[in-house]
């Protein structure tokens, strides 16, 4: 259910704003959504499944978050992640 180590570094790279960034939010947003991806199929199969619920929906909120203050500090930074991810915001 969780995303891979070698699929994490991959997602690390690509949106990696220099070498190692780790931390960035970027990468937060970047994982969190592949990481809401797989919990989203998951849920399609497995609808009882209230704890795996509630993850999905605190990865959300938390990806929202980030989201949020990645548009009020840095627009343009905000407007090519959510294009890169293919977010509709």
């Amino acid at each position: 259910m969780a995303i891979s180590k070698t699929e994490k570094e991959n997602i690390m790279k690509e949106y990696a704003t220099h070498e190692g960034d780790t931390g960035s939010v970027e990468v937060q947003v970047a994982l969190l959504t592949a990481d809401i991806n797989n919990l989203t199929d998951h849920m399609k199969s497995h609808k009882h499944d209230h704890h795996s619920y509630v993850g999905l929906l605190k990865k959300i909120g938390h990806r929202r978050n980030l989201l949020r203050y990645l548009e009020n500090n840095d627009i343009t930074r905000y407007r090519e992640l959510i294009k890169k991810l293919g977010l509709r915001r």
